[in-house]
């Protein structure tokens, strides 16, 4: 009987302790490195490309239907429709889904839309099948940058602005 009423006091003593401790807290959210508006992101990315005087900047051919929905994103966020801007890009890249500078501007609209996985994720494909080289390539890292800081990830933003500034490359010289 002894040992069962010593194995009763050993229990009930755990469970006192156990109800002492604090729960575990979890990670706090690291708290964003940057606080700017959606659109100055955009404004930083758009201006990161800047003239490409000077530099390599592949240029593709364009299908033409893919043009006119592209101008008509350009004049609908223009307006402030945001959401039928991201429609026509949309539609755009069911033609095209392929197309580097579509995913880029669709990212761009999404970080307007606040949806930052998606402009990382359309950024970082944009990417891999681009150039890797001039103004675009630099807008890409320019909205991952963005997008990082935004999540509070200063390390990567850092990392991915030394990317962007490795997507200067001179052009050829033309005699």
């Amino acid at each position: 009987m002894t040992a069962f009423l010593l194995r009763g006091a050993c229990c009930a003593a755990v469970l006192a302790l156990a109800a002492c401790t604090t729960p575990p807290t979890s990670a706090p959210a690291a708290a964003p490195a940057s606080t700017l508006a959606p659109q100055a992101m955009v404004a930083a990315i758009r201006a990161a490309s800047g003239d490409g005087d000077g530099e390599l900047a592949v240029q593709p051919l364009r299908d033409p239907m893919v043009e006119d929905l592209r101008e008509r994103a350009v004049v609908l966020e223009g307006q402030g429709d945001v959401a039928g801007a991201a429609a026509a890009l949309d539609q755009a890249l069911e033609i095209v889904h392929d197309d580097p500078a579509l995913l880029q501007e669709r990212a761009e609209l999404a970080i307007l839309q606040r949806e930052f996985p998606r402009a990382a994720e359309m950024a970082e494909r944009a990417h891999a099948i681009g150039s890797q080289v001039g103004p675009l390539c630099r807008r890409h890292w320019i909205t991952l940058e963005q997008v990082r800081l935004a999540a509070g990830d200063t390390a990567g933003a850092t990392a991915a602005r030394t990317q962007a500034d490795g997507c200067r490359v001179a052009g050829p010289q033309r005699y």
